[in-house]
């Protein structure tokens, strides 16, 4: 059997990782400016997170979700401490794409006469389902997929998106407050806050997309608390447990569960949850959140005194930065990491996408800059 071939890959084997670092098979080190897509958020095989797995892995790894399981009690309630959403109930599942099926059930369950939803040019939230279908690609979205329930309305254009829902029937509105794919676009607040009114004032759940610009990458826990609103369904991932495949749906308390409603096999099991624990353990003894916001203000500033005349706009929040270019990301990317060791990653043609665990220390932005200008240079 052959492996369906449906990812273009570096020619690079990565067999070890540390902290922001990453070792091929030949042993060549490379310093990791894209964590895995967002996914290593306090580093590559911290010894805490190995500790704390390796520990539950020696308990119990797995067992279902009809016996109590104390670990989920305890996550939910440390992430609603350290996020500021206590009075919020958290469902646990397996990836990013289950946590947006899931809230836009929810939401589907809550307003059963709507059928239509709203969602943001160049959003992307998964591959699922109803998850592909509020994701603006046509390319990846397969012909069963395609049941005409989704507008696609411009980022930070308030007009569009308050007429849709005057027009009544939206169950959900999605967004991304920093879009990933997109290209790191970031609501602003103005747009975001008339949008949260507009989907109160007609009815509409509010569901921001978390999984790639949430869990502290922004140096908040989430985006949208840069924006000033306050969602009815948040949905995480990616960085959640480090890399262990993890997804939350944070619910507001207007959502009473109902037994059935929703359902999962492995989502929240004990070595998932051991993960997700560890990691809220570091963010809170190493100051990961704020770290991510100084680093990434510091590497900002830093990429606009180059005044290179091949990048025409950066633009970011903590460690979540694009750097547009005047020539496709390719040409840029591919030296980086063959001729630099340096991964990063990407957005449309000439976007470079930096995502590093949240642990990147200034030295780290540092050694990436001058990596980047030996690149350009060339």
């Amino acid at each position: 059997m052959k492996l369906f071939d449906v990812y273009p890959l570096f020619d690079v084997n990565i067999v070890k990782g540390q902290g922001c670092r990453v070792w091929d098979d030949k042993g060549q080190e490379y310093l990791d400016l894209y964590g895995g897509h967002a996914v290593i958020s306090i580093g590559h095989s911290h010894p805490h997170y190995i500790k704390k797995v390796t520990e539950q892995l020696n308990r119990i790894g797995f067992y279902s979700n009809s016996v109590v399981n104390k670990l989920q009690v305890e996550l939910a309630e440390r992430l609603g401490r350290i996020s500021g959403y206590e009075d919020y109930q958290l469902f646990l599942i397996n990836s990013g794409a289950e946590a947006n099926e899931n809230a836009l059930k929810l939401a589907s369950f809550k307003n059963p006469g709507a059928t239509r939803i709203l969602s943001c040019e160049k959003a992307f939230h998964g591959r699922t389902s109803l998850a592909v279908e509020v994701t603006n690609n046509p390319k990846i979205v397969a012909p069963l997929n395609d049941n005409h329930h989704v507008r696609f309305l411009p980022l930070n254009d308030i007009e569009p998106w308050v007429r849709e829902l005057s027009r009544g029937g939206v169950a959900a509105v999605i967004l991304e407050c920093i879009q990933g794919v997109g290209g790191v676009q970031m609501a602003t607040p103005e747009f975001a806050q008339k949008l949260a009114y507009a989907c109160k004032r007609y009815g509409a759940v509010l569901i921001c997309d978390e999984i790639q610009c949430g869990y502290g990458r922004s140096g908040k826990f989430f985006a949208h608390q840069w924006l000033g609103i306050k969602p009815d369904i948040i949905t995480v991932a990616k960085g959640i447990a480090n890399g262990f495949p993890m997804g939350g749906v944070l619910i507001s308390p207007e959502f009473q569960p109902v037994y059935g409603q929703l359902g999962t096999t492995f989502g929240g099991n004990h070595l998932a949850c051991a993960a997700a624990l560890a990691v809220l353990d570091v963010f809170e003894e190493e100051g990961l959140v704020e770290n991510a916001h100084t680093v990434g203000t510091y590497l900002m500033e830093e990429l606009k005194k180059l005044n290179n005349p091949h990048i025409t706009d950066i633009r970011g929040r903590g460690l979540m930065i694009g750097i547009d270019l005047d020539v496709p990301h390719k040409d840029v990317r591919q030296p980086l990491i063959y001729n630099e060791h340096c991964f990063t990653g990407c957005a449309g043609t000439n976007t470079l996408r930096l995502l590093p665990p949240l642990c990147l220390a200034k030295a780290d932005a540092d050694e990436f800059i001058n990596r980047l200008k030996t690149c350009l240079k060339a």
